[in-house]
């Protein structure tokens, strides 16, 4: 599994601290950068775009503030036909509201697949896995 960059999304710190457990735990190298919404990574992501520090992958939260996720893949969708290449993005919330499911597979080009949190060692490896 290698990844060069990877964009966390999400406004609680709590998960920013399991994710980079996650990482060592998983031996994931990867330089990673981590937004508290939004609108903070859709501007990380014009900085970078056409470079070599692209996001091989994003980790999105849907409810934040500023920009929730949701807002984040409308301007995802403006931006990707610009960039060098193609970002797996996976949702990962802690809303099992059926709605929010749903909405998601209207982002199926943009998004991969929905995990709830919070997520597992084996989880993330396959997370990991399948977007390798």
């Amino acid at each position: 599994m290698k990844f060069n960059n990877i964009f966390v999304v999400d406004d609680d710190l709590v998960y920013h601290f399991v994710i980079k457990k996650l990482f060592n735990k998983c031996n994931i190298e990867a330089e990673a950068q981590f937004f508290f919404n939004g609108l903070e990574a859709i501007d990380g992501l014009k900085n970078v775009l056409k470079t070599e520090k692209e996001p091989d992958l994003i980790l999105l939260d849907i409810n934040m503030p500023v920009y929730d996720g949701w807002q984040f893949l409308d301007e995802f969708r403006k931006l990707k036909n610009n960039m060098a290449k193609d970002i797996t993005v996976y949702l990962v919330s802690s809303s099992n509201d059926s709605t929010d499911i749903d909405r998601s597979k209207q982002y199926k080009e943009e998004v991969k697949d929905y995990y709830f949190k919070p997520i597992t060692t084996k989880e993330f490896e396959e997370m990991l896995t399948s977007a390798s």
